[in-house]
């Protein structure tokens, strides 16, 4: 697949990206709801940020991310609620260093903006399986 859709959803996701690689945290935010909540698992066990605080300290972890590219391996998005499911190959620098891994996104929006966030690592750069 490679890309996202010419959706609402497909559109929201890559504006997503390019907040990312521009660093930009306060426009990440105003993708999110005011009491979103972001379950990572990029530490290996479970991390929640709940609400714009907890969430802006969250994306502080992208400020060492450089040149990421996405390749969407699967995607599939409701319109009644709006969701969406990712999986996708991952790989950027961060510390000089070449990262490859896998992600399984998901998103439940309401009002158009991200209520839920799940943040899936499903295989870590090291290549151990989540």
């Amino acid at each position: 697949m490679g890309k996202p859709p010419d959706t609402a959803l497909g559109r929201l996701y890559e504006e997503h990206i390019q907040l990312i690689l521009k660093k930009d945290i306060e426009a990440l935010l105003n993708q999110y709801t005011e009491d979103a909540v972001l379950i990572s698992s990029f530490e290996k066990v479970p991390k929640y940020f709940r609400g714009r605080k907890e969430l802006e300290e969250h994306f502080q972890g992208i400020l060492g991310i450089e040149g990421l590219q996405t390749d969407i391996a699967f995607w599939a998005e409701t319109e009644n609620p709006q969701t969406l499911m990712i999986v996708e190959a991952i790989t950027m620098q961060a510390g000089g260093q070449e990262a490859k891994m896998r992600f399984a996104d998901s998103w439940v929006l309401r009002d158009g903006k991200i209520a839920i966030h799940f943040a899936g690592m499903t295989q870590y750069p090291d290549g151990t399986v989540a």
